[in-house]
């Protein structure tokens, strides 16, 4: 993944902690159906997995039941995106299909995309405990902390089974009340 995060390191592949991967795959019952931030180091392993540069997934379908993502984080000038656009497509993939959708992003409540796709949108968010995550540095657990606190952003409609699952992971926020009609 194409994270944008050299801050910490020379990586481009910033891939998602063990113990969230389990707490996403026991939320949707096991199975990821797609993820489309993917990267070779990912322990993901969701059914489909769209790859940068191969597979740019925002300009595929997301028509999957369950969706996972660990989008970019910082400006792909090459395609002139920003997670402002992934976060965008988190919201729009929901109402379309309906799809069950796990995005883990920096938590930036202060920014027009938390406000136009998170707030409004999402049904619920996680402010993780862990103050510096540790993102999997190409495969291995050995890197630095993020610089930034991150969350668990969820587009769906169980918000009880979110809370069960990510409790322990962080404080759990139900954002209903902001959701526009």
């Amino acid at each position: 993944m194409s994270a944008g995060r050299t801050v910490n390191s020379q990586s481009q592949s910033w891939g998602t902690p063990l113990k969230y991967v389990k707490a996403i795959k026991r939320f949707f019952g096991g199975a990821i159906a797609l993820d489309p931030c993917s990267n070779k180091y990912s322990i993901v392993h969701a059914e489909i997995e769209f790859t940068l540069p191969q597979n740019d997934g925002l300009r595929e379908d997301w028509n999957y039941p369950t969706v996972y993502m660990n989008p970019p984080y910082g400006a792909d000038r090459e395609r002139g995106t920003t997670i402002k656009n992934w976060l965008a497509k988190c919201a729009l993939t929901h109402q379309k299909y309906s799809s069950e959708i796990l995005a883990l992003v920096p938590v930036a409540t202060n920014t027009g995309h938390w406000k136009q796709s998170v707030f409004g949108q999402a049904r619920a968010v996680c402010f993780l405990y862990d103050t510096r995550l540790k993102f999997l540095e190409n495969g291995s657990g050995a890197g630095k902390g993020a610089p930034m606190a991150c969350a668990m952003s969820y587009w769906g409609r169980d918000y009880d089974k979110f809370y069960d699952v990510f409790i322990e992971h962080g404080a759990v926020v139900d954002l209903s009340s902001l959701q526009r009609e």
